[in-house]
Parts: structure tokens; C-alpha cells; sequence
């Protein structure tokens, strides 16, 4: 099925489009500081070493702060599984904690993990928001209703297959 979605796209998607759609970054950082503790905040559609990498929950832990790491991100937001889900890591010691946080923001459309609203993320930072505490920065998971029966409906009136609009209500 996958085969047939890229294919679609392809047809769809005209050379303009594809144009603008390659002067968009494939990285936004952000430094926040309201303090002496500055947060890098790195968002990227699938990791930051490549856009279509995904990043699962269950990936091994030192995996993700190796990816962390290399990125030079306190907190990395990302998507491309559509499984939203919030990691913390402490890549210092005890003495001298350093705390990382991996956000998978979810879906806007087509989610994966049996909701099947959208879903985007809040990031709660202020002049309390420190690397040293893992609870310094929360982050708020929003769910948005949308009519997930007419865009089943639309995608099962197009050259895609039928299961695709069936995974739209099943959000799998």
C-alpha cells in the first residue's frame, strides 16, 4: 500500500509544489533562555539525521540520547510515526543532572494509536524551566475533533485503496 500512496503523491504533487516544498527547512531551532539554563529546542519531521527516520517509542534508550546528543537537543519534537508520546533522559549523572526530553507531537491527520483525532503538542517553558529538572518543562498533548468519516470517504472516492479510508477511522 505504501507503493500505491507514493505513487499517488507523485502524480498529485506537481513541480511548483515540489519546489516550495524543497526551500522549507528541514530543521527549526530554538533557543529558549529565561535564565542561566538555555534549552535547545530542535523540531524535525523525523529525526534530526534523516526526515523519513523513525523514531518509535520503544526505540533502545541509548539509541535516542545518542540522537539527542549529536543534535544538541534538550528537547526534540518530531512525528513521522504518528504515535504521539513524550521521553525524558537524563544524559548527565546525579551530581550533575542534564535532563532531554523527545516529543513525537503526533498527528494532525492520519493518526496511528487508535485516536483518531488530530493531535499537536504545547510545551509549557518559563524562568523555572532548567536542564537540571526533568519536571521544569511539560508538555500538553491536545486532541482536535474533525470529521474523520467524510475524509475516509473522500480518500475512498480516490485511485487510493478502500483500507486506507478505513484506516483513517480505525486510526491504526
Amino acid at each position: 500500500m505504501g507503493k500505491v500512496s507514493i505513487a499517488y503523491t507523485n502524480e498529485m504533487v506537481k513541480e511548483e509544489e515540489r519546489k516550495y516544498l524543497r526551500t522549507l527547512p528541514a530543521h527549526l531551532h530554538i533557543e529558549f533562555q529565561l535564565n542561566n539554563d538555555k534549552q535547545n529546542i530542535l523540531l524535525v519531521h523525523g529525526s534530526p539525521r534523516r526526515i523519513n527516520e523513525y523514531l518509535f517509542e520503544d526505540r533502545e534508550e541509548k539509541s535516542i540520547i545518542r540522537i539527542l546528543e549529536q543534535a544538541n537537543a534538550d528537547v526534540l519534537c518530531f512525528g513521522h510515526t504518528h504515535k504521539p508520546y513524550h521521553r525524558i533522559f537524563n544524559t548527565g549523572d546525579v551530581q550533575k543532572p542534564h535532563f532531554r526530553h523527545a516529543i513525537n507531537i503526533g498527528s494532525i491527520g492520519k493518526p496511528k494509536d487508535g485516536d483518531p483525532r488530530s493531535c499537536y503538542v504545547i510545551l509549557h517553558l518559563d524562568s523555572k524551566t532548567s536542564v537540571t529538572n526533568n519536571e521544569s518543562l511539560s508538555v500538553e498533548f491536545r486532541r482536535v475533533e474533525y470529521d474523520v468519516e467524510k475524509a475516509a470517504k473522500a480518500v475512498e472516492n480516490s485511485p487510493l485503496p478502500n483500507e486506507y479510508g478505513e484506516m483513517l477511522r480505525k486510526a491504526i
